[in-house]
């Protein structure tokens, strides 16, 4: 999503030519290019998948609502696994219309897990659930914080269900660095995310995350918590912004790549 500009086999050419060997890939531009389509153009191209996302959206009260849901996240999981990934992220999901319950939606969440646990682990998936900051909690992710991730994970088995740790989504919290190691501890990191916070926001705040560098993050600081807590895996970067979308995509890719290096250990 970073560089959503380049077509996917623009994105696998960028990545030999810069050395880049692995990739994150989202569900739609798969699916516009064909799963079989991309599980070869990545293999042929030497890159290894870190994580397909999304999955998640559990939160909806209507029963066929829900069914929808848990048929999609299905689909996610054949994706993933046919993608060759064995970490699929999850956003779990905001208020339905008209509700007001927090906690009505964190357990639909809880349930929805443990209807897809048992079959991501049949397909070689783990589920990876992302806290998303609380400015969305309304309208995408009820799971604001990691602690609440961890409440909701540590219900499953950690090879079933873990989380996601994005520095864009939880480096304002005190209490973070202490949940990166009860994740650690459990082995419940799954994927490790950067993204800058720069201000101000855009209108609609989604497309906000700034570049490497250029905002309030000390990415050091968490590279270091999550590799003390034990995290060995891949780093990914991950930036909705509009205007480096408007940029040269391959351009885009060199900037960051070179930010990575720049601002990490």
């Amino acid at each position: 999503m970073t560089v959503k500009q380049l077509s996917l086999p623009e994105l696998a050419d960028a990545c030999g030519q810069l050395g880049v060997v692995n990739v994150g890939l989202w569900r739609e531009p798969v699916q516009t290019y064909g799963l079989d389509a991309t599980a070869k153009l990545v293999r042929d191209a030497g890159l290894t998948v870190t994580t397909l996302c999304r999955g998640g959206f559990f939160t909806a009260i209507d029963p066929a609502e829900r069914a929808a849901a848990l048929a999609d996240n299905r689909r996610a999981i054949d994706e993933a696994a046919t993608l060759g990934t064995d970490t699929l992220v999850l956003v779990s999901g905001g208020l339905p219309a008209g509700s007001k319950d927090l906690h009505g939606a964190r357990e639909r969440i809880a349930d929805a897990l443990a209807e897809l646990g048992p079959y991501a682990e049949r397909h070689g998936v783990r589920l990876a659930i992302e806290p998303l900051h609380p400015m969305y909690a309304s309208d995408r992710c009820v799971v604001s914080t990691l602690a609440q991730a961890l409440d909701l994970a540590e219900r499953f088995p950690a090879h079933q269900v873990g989380v996601t740790v994005d520095t864009y989504h939880i480096w304002w919290d005190d209490n973070a660095p202490a949940q990166i190691a009860r994740a650690g501890a459990s082995g419940r990191i799954h994927t490790f995310q950067l993204a800058d916070w720069t201000t101000p926001l855009p209108e609609g705040v989604l497309n906000g995350r700034g570049q490497i560098g250029d905002g309030a993050i000390d990415m050091r600081e968490w590279q270091g918590y999550v590799e003390a807590a034990g995290y060995t895996g891949a780093i990914e970067v991950e930036l909705f912004n509009d205007a480096l979308w408007a940029r040269d995509g391959r351009e885009v890719l060199a900037e960051t790549a070179a930010r990575f290096v720049e601002n990490t250990v």
